[in-house]
């Protein structure tokens, strides 16, 4: 069996119940994208897929060789990387070790000798001969250096070792695979050879993602998490966008089309209940009984509304950067990076760039010398006349001081905003209510980010500096953010791994290609075209899974 089959599945959380009789088969051969809003319950079903929780009804069945992608990045601390992949395969890695572990006696008996035997065939059913290749390759795929490969897990950097566990997750041909988030920390290169593998994958995969693009490329059905239960859609995350709107506006219509039966029916039975015309009433009543309408559950997706007007607009020549020299040390790989050379650039107003490039090689150093958190080794940043700048920073929660409520904070920011306003933002951004009252402390990643887009909102900068805003946020609020930056009249400059986002606003792009920081205007689509066809070296062997 390759399938996973969920059977009446619910669970609850106290009153919340976030699925209820749930029955779905996710089929062999098929690659399923798992959505939902930000507390809908994917990272809980998920984990009810894997065994890792159990529901309070129903059950699930999936293949012996079901492949989950672990977020413990500690795990492993003491052991070799390419071991740490070679895990994936529980049958294999058993195998090696016992083999180990015998081959290390003093003498082997012949039950011994004869379990060696066995081990062996093990090893070679499970392709164990060729498995450190094997589980090279896929390290190689997702951008990890061949010299860390040999290195321990505690002495490489916290984003390796996610991507660690991420390959540990592809090796050993798994009948299903469940991966949650499988893109973060991978830099565009990465997810581009992850979805060459994953598309050749022949097993049945799930995955979690707020990268609509990845769900595009790579799903063949989106299982959609909405009114307490799981409907399946084929196609891609913007084929399931349509279908499902379609469906609910045919539900709609029907129920009008109904309900405007039903009150003239009503109307009859009340103008003639008591008179000569019994039979016809009494028919009228049964045609009411019989015309119900479809119940149609509130649904729990929502979109917060961004939109970040320009107070006062900037010159028109907003940024001069002249002759940009900067280095700074990578602490976790003991070496110097080279953030840009002799780099010139000449921002006009409302021009929208994208930062981009691979993990570690500068991007949020950049936007920091940009906001003058730090200066350059040499070089000017010069900005323009009556610029103010809004800043996003990389980890959100800088930005927004403990102690006090979101409500609160606003104020602070803009003492002559009044409280409707204030509601009126925070509301927009998804905060109803008594939320206002939510202390900062409590701020989830998506609160965070979402509180600081009402903050920018509030302040109406003529200038963004977002670094990595999706960070934390769902696919609505980046579909809304998306839509935000397109019809933002200002000039911003955003550090994002999200291609639908970039492709959709960016009129201009600060790279960091092998050849340094590139200033390159066009699109992000003109710019792949250019500088990032697929490296051979890259290119994925035959996906593990496929028979």
């Amino acid at each position: 069996m390759a399938s996973i089959q969920v059977q009446t599945v619910t669970k609850a959380y106290g009153s919340k119940r976030l699925f209820e009789d749930v029955t779905v088969t996710f089929g062999e051969g098929r690659r399923f994208g798992l959505t939902g809003p930000n507390g809908a319950g994917k990272s809980t079903f998920m984990k009810i897929l894997s065994g890792d929780l159990e529901p309070d009804n129903g059950s699930v069945a999936r293949p012996e060789k079901t492949s989950v992608l672990r977020q413990d990045q500690f795990a492993y601390e003491d052991r070799r990387v390419l071991d740490v992949v070679l895990m994936g395969n529980r049958r294999l890695w058993a195998a090696i070790s016992e083999k180990e572990e015998l081959y290390a006696l003093p003498e082997i008996t012949d039950e011994q000798g004869e379990r060696l035997g066995e081990l062996e065939s093990i090893v070679a059913e499970e392709d164990g001969y060729t498995a450190e290749a094997d589980a090279a390759a896929l390290l190689s795929g997702l951008g990890i250096p061949e010299e860390q490969h040999e290195r321990l897990m505690r002495e490489v950097a916290g984003g390796y070792k996610l991507r660690v566990l991420l390959a540990q997750a592809l090796f050993g041909k798994p009948e299903a695979l469940l991966l949650d988030e499988p893109t973060n920390n991978l830099d565009l290169d990465s997810i581009r050879w992850l979805e060459r593998f994953l598309c050749s994958y022949e097993g049945v995969l799930i995955t979690i993602s707020h990268d609509r693009h990845f769900l595009n490329e790579i799903c063949t059905h989106i299982a959609d998490i909405d009114y307490n239960t799981i409907i399946v859609y084929p196609g891609g995350y913007d084929d399931m966008v349509v279908a499902k709107s379609q469906i609910r506006g045919r539900v709609e219509q029907e129920n009008a089309e109904r309900q405007k039966k039903i009150t003239q029916l009503q109307e009859f039975v009340a103008k003639f209940g008591a008179g000569t015309r019994a039979s016809q009433v009494q028919s009228r009543k049964k045609q009411i009984e019989k015309l119900q309408l479809t119940d149609l559950k509130k649904s729990n997706i929502e979109r917060p509304y961004i939109h970040v007007p320009v107070k006062k607009p900037s010159g028109k020549q907003t940024l001069t950067i002249e002759g940009l020299d900067k280095t700074w040390e990578h602490a976790d790989e003991g070496r110097d990076v080279v953030v840009a050379r002799n780099f010139d650039a000449l921002v006009t107003k409302g021009e929208k760039i994208a930062i981009v490039g691979a993990n570690g090689v500068g991007k949020t150093t950049l936007c920091k010398m940009l906001v003058s958190e730090l200066a350059p080794d040499a070089g000017t940043i010069a900005w323009g006349h009556n610029v103010s700048i809004g800043y996003l920073a990389q980890d959100h929660r800088d930005g927004i001081p403990l102690g006090t409520t979101v409500a609160d904070w606003l104020h602070s920011v803009d003492p002559t905003a009044g409280t409707q306003d204030v509601r009126g933002l925070l509301g927009r951004m998804l905060f109803k209510g008594e939320e206002g009252s939510k202390p900062t402390d409590a701020l989830s990643g998506g609160e965070a980010v979402r509180l600081i887009f009402a903050k920018l909102m509030l302040t109406q900068d003529n200038v963004l500096v977002l670094d990595e805003p999706t960070n934390h946020l769902d696919l609505e609020s980046i579909v809304a953010l998306g839509e935000a930056l397109r019809k933002y009249e200002g000039t911003a400059f955003v550090v994002s791994h999200d291609r639908d986002l970039i492709s959709g606003f960016a009129t201009r792009l600060f790279a960091f290609t092998k050849d340094g920081l590139v200033d390159f205007k066009g699109t992000y689509d003109e710019f792949l075209d250019r500088f990032e066809a697929p490296r051979a070296s890259q290119r994925p062997r035959r996906a593990a899974g496929a028979r």
